[in-house]
């Protein structure tokens, strides 16, 4: 049975499903694919796998490899590289602080999830992007990993202020999600000491 978010042998399985005629090259190990994608729909992984094999016949290669299916999640997860996007040396040290700031927070916080990936390189809307992965599926959160969330989220901003004094418009989608993941921890899953376990 296939569900929205598979767990990793789940995911596993989808990937196998999808990467049957497909020419991955020698040592491609689905199985650290499949951790690599945790929150991946069926869909999601499917998109990776085509998007890996379109990669490598547009470079021309004979065989998916290991950078081919690297690139294919970053598209998935932020969209393609925008290198037509021109940004000044200001933003890109202005992105650099940013994602930085994620970077250090994710690292210094015990119950923040392992920083896997940072870069300035504009992919989607965003100038660039901090990845985090968790080290096994889980089906429950506790508050302390849900608070750690909420600050290495806000990292990019809080380095933003205390490099340039001036914050930018970079932590716009930070901001809502942590807005949203604050609100549901208040409304939803009775996190608040305020408010008590009650749903709103």
């Amino acid at each position: 049975v296939v569900v929205d978010r598979p767990d990793i042998r789940g995911r596993k399985a989808i990937l196998e499903v999808h990467a049957r005629g497909k020419p991955l090259a020698e040592g491609i190990d689905l199985d650290s694919l499949a951790r690599a994608t945790p929150g991946f729909t069926g869909a999601d992984l499917a998109n990776t796998i085509n998007e890996a094999a379109l990669l490598a016949a547009r470079f021309g290669k004979t065989e998916i490899g290991q950078e081919e299916l690297d690139e294919a999640v970053d598209r998935v997860i932020a969209g393609p590289e925008r290198r037509s996007r021109v940004m000044t040396d200001e933003e890109k040290r202005i992105t650099a602080y940013h994602e930085g700031g994620h970077a250090l927070v994710g690292f210094a916080l015990p119950n923040a999830d392992p920083i896997h990936k940072v870069t300035i390189i504009p992919r989607g809307r965003a100038g660039g992007y901090t990845l985090s992965l968790p080290m096994e599926d889980r089906h429950y959160m506790r508050r302390s990993e849900m608070v750690d969330r909420l600050a290495m989220m806000l990292g990019g901003r809080a380095a933003e202020e205390l490099i340039f004094t001036d914050p930018t418009t970079g932590a716009s989608n930070d901001i809502e999600q942590a807005t949203n993941l604050a609100r549901r921890m208040v409304m939803e899953y009775g996190m608040s000491d305020r408010l008590g376990p009650m749903r709103y």
